[in-house]
């Protein structure tokens, strides 16, 4: 990575001795005492003041411009840098030329001036780029350097980060920063994660919850195995795709270096014409050197170089910011031109697990004990039907009644006898349970099995259950059906704002599964989505996005970056949903830390907006020579307004400033949901 911080303090300490030195050659200008009618203090020698300090200047502040102009043109790749070269060196060999043989007025003090401002203006240009690029050493920064580790005594001992090692037991209190990747064994605690994440609440954490190293304990000790350390670390995988991010160039970068390059040799083309213009009208001599050097600094590429690459730097860092991290730089730009985003369904706009969405019972039942025989049945099982009944139970603080004899039926549910009756069961022939009675937990196959009728309600509540795309599971005893439950893989509220969203900034919106039709049918009606792909295997994804972009879609796939790798590739746009801890999904172009679809609308309003800078700021690099190389080359000499080197040194850097100043505005933009 280019060492910004390095380059930033050569520009700055250069700058500040030439500014120092530049002080004595313009108070003993000729020019400058005419002009402001003053005396200079003389001495012996005084005349050579000018000159003297204009050549250690020129040795001193301008080598690093001549330096990187001649690597420019080894590489035939002219640039702002040969441009700066060619401009200096040109006042340079004539003043110095206008001294020893007397064939001019030499113009030290335009030389030093030029030097001066371009030193500047390239240390403005290096602390802006740094301060854009703090993202990388934002996250250094989270990683603590030392470690708690609980040795088998059951001690603690201070330990260097790096002397950790997977599996080691570490003690992180209140208000630390967790040392390395790991597993909660003990404690609880929130933690704060928005520097990797970009979720600004806490996470709570318990035993059994991974944690991020670098990340921040808020409130409670936590007892954390380590799972990863050094390099393998997810802040460690953060820092590496946001470096390559930052290095990697974008098309809108391409085409502003081959603009610089078109621009060097218009200025070449426009230099000429000036200088045989102008000899050709008053003669070769100090006024043609002055419109030579002045068009060509007018034309020095400064802000367009600029343009682009800080627009990117903060780019990156408010991506880094926000959960994004970017590992192909030209999809993070095409972002902007999307037209249809694909969503897998199964945990990116679902939870990914099942949970029940309504009850029905028989008429001497309550749902309260539907449930709660349901929950018992189910205690054993590790089916996430059955977590999703119990989880249930527990939200309505069923009482469960205790269960013995379980026994899994394969492909058909569950089976376990009652030891105690549920307390809310009503008395009565129609309801309760005395003990030692026998229930079926299960869906149709068991209904098959068992030889069992629902009855009218009961049939045409999975009717209607069935018609929504969900799934349903029925409590049985004694030979009939005392209720149902209809189960779903529940739709995130996030998925909502997101379609939408995306709907309002013209996205199309469609969805991949491998559920049934009317599963599919079901989610993508209750989101709004435009096209949905139902029961796709997932070898067969990658199918649907290219039918999509043979209709001249621009796609993005948006998948969990395991199962959905071929159509992650197959898209223009492949994004990673819910990596946090594995930010290395080789399959994919953007990587988002956080499992929350809302994040494609703030990458898709981060690259719009980016790209909007991007613009304005190379329409203003570029488009300001249309009217200054005309005037640096004098068309408007004849009413009396010429510019010298100085000033059009002045106007180059104001435009760098102005490009800097508005790529820092992005920084405001707000793209979160």
């Amino acid at each position: 990575m280019v060492d910004h911080a390095g380059h930033e303090e050569l520009f700055k300490r250069r700058f500040l001795i030439c500014l120092a030195l530049s002080v004595p050659v313009l108070y003993y200008s000729p020019m400058l005492q005419e002009w402001f009618g003053y005396a200079a203090i003389g001495f012996p020698g005084s005349a050579f003041v000018g000159p003297v300090l204009g050549v250690i200047v020129f040795a001193y502040g301008g080598v690093p411009f001549l330096r990187m102009g001649a690597v420019e043109a080894r590489n035939r790749e002219p640039g702002m840098m040969l441009l700066i070269s060619l401009a200096i060196t040109v006042a340079f060999v004539y003043s110095l030329a206008a001294v020893l043989f007397g064939i001019g007025e030499p113009f030290f003090w335009e030389l030093v001036t030029l030097i001066v401002i371009f030193l500047l203006g390239h240390w403005i240009e290096m602390r802006s780029v740094r301060r854009a690029s703090g993202a990388l050493d934002e996250l250094a920064e989270l990683m603590p350097t030392t470690a708690e580790r609980i040795t088998e005594s059951g001690e603690t001992e201070e330990v260097r980060v790096e002397e950790l090692s997977a599996d080691d037991l570490v003690l992180v209190r209140p208000g630390s920063n967790i040392p390395a990747d790991g597993i909660v064994e003990e404690g609880e605690s929130n933690v704060n994660e928005a520097m990797v994440t970009g979720e600004s609440r806490p996470v709570p954490k318990a035993p059994g919850d991974d944690v991020i190293g670098g990340t921040t304990n808020r409130d409670g000790s936590l007892r954390v195995r380590v799972t990863a350390t050094g390099d393998e670390t997810t802040l460690s995988g953060i820092m590496r795709l946001v470096e390559e991010a930052q290095q990697s160039k974008s098309r809108t970068q391409v085409l502003a270096d081959r603009a610089a390059g078109w621009l060097f040799y218009a200025a070449l083309g426009v230099a000429g014409v000036t200088a045989v213009a102008w000899t050709v009208a008053v003669g070769f001599g100090l006024p043609v050197v002055e419109r030579v050097v002045t068009v060509l600094v007018i034309a020095c590429p400064h802000a367009l170089g600029l343009a682009v690459p800080l627009v990117v730097a903060i780019n990156t860092s408010m991506a880094a910011r926000n959960g994004i991290l970017v590992r192909d730089r030209i999809a993070m730009e095409q972002a902007r031109d999307l037209d249809t985003i694909v969503f897998d369904k199964t945990g990116t706009l679902t939870e990914g697990e099942q949970g029940v969405v309504d009850v029905a019972t028989t008429a001497d039942w309550t749902e309260d004990d539907v449930l709660a025989l349901m929950a018992a049945a189910e205690g054993d099982s590790e089916h996430m039907i059955a977590e999703a009944i119990r989880e249930e139970a527990r939200e309505r603080e069923v009482a469960v009644p205790g269960v013995h004899g379980f026994e899994a039926l394969e492909g058909r549910g569950v089976r376990a006898t009652v030891e105690s009756e549920p307390s809310r069961v009503p008395a009565g022939d129609g309801g309760g349970s005395s003990d030692g009675d026998t229930i079926y937990v299960g869906g149709p196959n068991l209904l098959r099995h068992l030889d069992i009728d629902l009855g009218e309600g009961l049939r045409t509540f999975a009717q209607e259950a069935g018609s929504r795309g969900q799934g349903v599971v029925y409590l049985l005893r004694d030979g009939e059906a005392l209720g149902a439950v209809a189960l779903a893989d529940v739709i995130r509220d996030e998925s909502r704002e997101t379609i939408d969203a995306l709907h309002a900034m013209g996205i199309e919106v469609a969805m991949l599964t491998g559920d049934s039709e009317d599963v599919a049918r079901a989610v993508a009606d209750e989101l709004g989505i435009d096209t949905y792909f139902a029961e796709v295997l997932p070898e067969d994804k990658d199918e649907k996005i290219i039918e999509l972009q043979e209709q001249g879609q621009l796609v993005a796939m948006v998948g969990d970056g395991v199962n959905d790798a071929p159509a992650l590739t197959r898209s223009d746009v492949g994004i990673a949903i819910g990596s946090g801890t594995d930010v290395a999904v080789e399959s994919a172009d953007i990587v988002l830390v956080e499992n929350d679809p809302r994040d494609v609308v703030s990458l898709v309003r981060l690259s719009r907006k980016s790209y909007r800078k991007m613009q304005e700021n190379l329409v203003w690099a570029a488009g300001y020579n249309v009217f200054a190389l005309p005037l640096a080359a004098g068309v408007l000499a004849p009413i009396g307004i010429l510019l010298s080197p100085a000033v059009g040194a002045v106007l180059m850097s104001a435009s760098t400033v102005i490009v800097a100043i508005n790529a820092q505005l992005l920084r405001r933009a707000n793209i979160a949901v």
